[in-house]
């Protein structure tokens, strides 16, 4: 099936309605991050009636504060979690092949050999990097989309990170793993793939009084509430899962970056990658990123109580981060560097013990005493995988008329091989816009209406102004913050989200008017 892939505000009307005359539905997502619309996609490419419906907007959660990289699994692996670690090469592989190429590119992670890190460390870098040439050998990944891990002099390691430390600095080890462009670019890709299948996208309408056979959905933006009746029902809201099964627990772990200016850091072109003191399998990356920025990351901190919509970063982990980062510098990163923030929660399976840095990233699908297939755990890079996993069981359970699962050859919206029409485009297409939409960026211009088209948002900025107008009329934003924190991540930089909210503003108010006029 070949169908639309827009998302927009009339789209969901025309869905609205018809779920509510009676519209047969076999499968009902809740949730629509990454989890959420993998499972949407694989429910709808296999022939099933689908919706997914999210609260917010698509990404709004976890699945748009990840590090925006897609492991390969060398962390497993060195933790004798051979079964994630190969399967994490292989999904990594399929995303970077077949699913999604033009938004999963090599990035290099460059490991400096400094006079801090002893002889044992160095060894087991370099054992576990041989090792991930392994991993992506088995998983039939080509060294020409993945490049072998080697040995770099002193003079590369500083063209690749420039501000790295020079004194006794013994050059590097490089290796590659696969990086977004965005996570949340990925899950727009994703629903809107799944909306070309058929599956009906539903941002704004939260889920309430789910069972095995029905569940009421209300129109956040309306009121209105409807009930539908499904023949199977799908929990995938991540860390929020136990409010729709209340017998699930989770144990969430707070994962922040710091956001800087790429020139802060000489404007690298390799993900600096620190040993964390007195880890033996833990880093600290400082990774190049889209509109001209660097993040840092990761932590892994306990984080019980009450899910917050948007988690915070705390004081220790931006100290621990910079502290960590810093051993690495030749000149010092500050806390006044810092331009921009970012936390998410990983929604773990509570095992009772241990640090949350050592809970597996297995994840479980449970169905609930009221019915529900609930999906918790996991990790980014497995989502197709999990998917497939949860219609399996969908099927099995609810014995639902369905065909094998075909999403480890489909691409996505955006791939080359994915059947939209390509417009020709007036002009010379920018990298920064290939680079997010793939063979879809000749459209971004074509479909423009908006006044200046190709001018950017804000005076140094690469984002477009048809970027803004598509996000609204092909990628289901209907918000400012839609535009500004998930479309684009524009938002992330305080200073650069107010230069361009104005002309988000005009975007979403011209097509208002637009659809009223033609209404």
């Amino acid at each position: 099936m070949s169908g639309s892939t827009s998302l927009n505000a009339a789209r969901r009307t025309v869905d609205l309605t018809q779920l509510g005359n009676g519209a047969p539905v076999d499968v009902v997502v809740i949730g629509g991050g990454i989890t959420g619309a993998g499972i949407a996609l694989d429910a709808a490419s296999r022939g099933l009636a689908v919706v997914l419906v999210e609260k917010h907007d698509l990404a709004f959660g976890t699945s748009r504060w990840s590090s925006k990289l897609v492991h390969g699994g060398l962390r497993y692996l060195a933790t004798g979690n051979v079964g994630i670690a190969r399967r994490s090469a292989l999904e990594r592989g399929i995303l970077m092949t077949r699913n999604a190429p033009h938004l999963v590119h090599a990035m290099p992670q460059l490991v400096p050999l400094l006079p801090s890190m002893g002889a044992p460390s160095r060894a087991l870098v370099r054992f576990g990097f041989a090792a991930g040439d392994g991993l992506r050998k088995l998983a039939g990944t080509p060294a020409s989309v993945l490049p072998r891990s080697r040995r770099v002099d002193a003079q590369r390691a500083v063209a690749l990170a420039p501000t790295v430390r020079r004194d006794g600095l013994d050059g590097g080890l490089l290796a590659y793993d696969g990086q977004l462009i965005d996570d949340a670019r990925l899950v727009t890709a994703v629903a809107r793939t799944a909306a070309q299948h058929g599956a009906r996208i539903l941002t704004r309408v939260a889920a309430s009084d789910a069972s095995r056979t029905a569940v009421s959905l209300t129109d956040t933006l309306t009121g209105e509430t409807i009930t539908i009746a499904a023949r199977a029902v799908v929990n995938a809201t991540g860390v929020w899962a136990g409010e729709i099964d209340e017998s699930l627990t989770l144990r969430p772990s707070r994962g922040t970056h710091l956001v800087f200016d790429a020139a802060a850091l000489g404007n690298p072109t390799a993900a600096l990658t620190v040993p964390i003191p007195g880890e033996i399998n833990r880093f600290v990356f400082a990774m190049p990123e889209q509109l001209g920025r660097v993040y840092l990351g990761l932590t892994d901190e306990d984080a019980p109580g009450p899910i917050p919509d948007v988690p915070e970063p705390t004081p220790a982990e931006v100290t621990f981060l910079l502290d960590t980062v810093n051993t690495a510098l030749d000149t010092a990163l500050r806390h006044e560097d810092v331009v921009g923030s970012y936390a998410g929660l990983r929604p773990l399976i509570d095992t009772g013990t241990g640090r949350t840095a050592d809970v597996s990233r297995e994840h479980a699908v449970t169905e609930s005493p009221s019915g529900v297939i609930s999906v918790i755990g996991g990790k980014l890079t497995e989502y197709r995988y999990m998917a497939e996993d949860v219609v399996d069981r969908a099927v099995e359970l609810r014995g639902l008329t369905a065909g094998v699962c075909r999403t480890r050859n489909l691409p996505l919206v955006g791939a080359p091989s994915n059947p939209v029409a390509t417009l020709r485009s007036p002009v010379e297409l920018p990298g920064s816009l290939v680079a997010r939409f793939g063979a879809e960026a000749p459209n971004v211009i074509a479909r423009a209406s908006c006044a200046r088209p190709t001018d950017p948002v804000a005076e140094g900025i690469d984002v477009v102004r048809a970027e803004f107008e598509y996000a609204v009329t092909h990628e289901g934003a209907l918000t400012v913050d839609d535009i500004l924190d998930r479309r684009t991540r524009i938002g992330l930089v305080a200073r650069d989200r107010v230069r361009a909210e104005s002309v988000a503003d005009e975007i979403l108010a011209e097509i208002a008017f637009q659809q009223g006029f033609s209404e």
